[in-house]
């Protein structure tokens, strides 16, 4: 039986635990919207850079030189922008899933220390049923390792892919806009 002692210090580090989430999420949010700022605050001055060399431009082969040259460094800004974007994500989900695994790992030690007091003041011939519950606990605790594996494994997966498609596209870019260089 639990004492009141021992439900409010359960209490007390399930807020802190919120706390700590809300923090980490907040963390996240916060490194977004700087990476916007920045985003934002480029794209104003490159926009008045490409408004003055418009305006300079002589004639239609110069005009089309000059967005072709664009054409690439956009594209790479934009990878950029999508594996920041993803570096922020990424990392402030492995914040939350440690602090998650340490909120796990303190609940199971807690259960586990519950399951071994009921053992030990168990009554004679239910040694059966303490194995049984030993058991369940330890094949609880196997699956959830197993999950978790797996997860980091999909999400290495993820990343590996993530990071293919955008180096992938920045090449394609970069070949597409040598094309009409050549031509031209």
């Amino acid at each position: 039986m639990l004492t009141a002692e021992q439900l409010l210090a359960n209490h007390k580090a399930n807020v802190a635990t919120l706390f700590d989430l809300g923090q980490k999420a907040f963390e996240g949010v916060e490194k977004v919207l700087e990476l916007n700022l920045q985003v934002a605050k480029t794209t104003m001055d490159e926009v008045a850079e490409h408004t003055k060399a418009v305006l300079a431009v002589k004639d239609a082969q110069e005009l089309l030189a000059l967005q072709t040259s664009l054409l690439q460094p956009s594209a790479e800004k934009a990878a950029a922008y999508s594996r920041h974007l993803y570096d922020i994500a990424s990392s402030t989900s492995t914040e939350v899933s440690k602090l998650a695994e340490s909120q796990i790992a303190e609940a199971q030690k807690k259960f586990m220390s519950v399951v071994d007091n009921a053992v030990k003041n168990a009554p004679a011939g239910t040694e059966n049923a303490v194995v049984m519950v030993k058991s369940a606990v330890a094949a609880a605790n196997n699956a959830f390792d197993t999950v978790q594996k797996a997860a980091k494994q999909a999400a290495d997966v993820a990343e590996a892919n993530f990071q293919a498609i955008t180096n992938t596209a920045v090449k394609a870019t970069q070949s597409a806009t040598k094309a009409p260089r050549k031509a031209a």
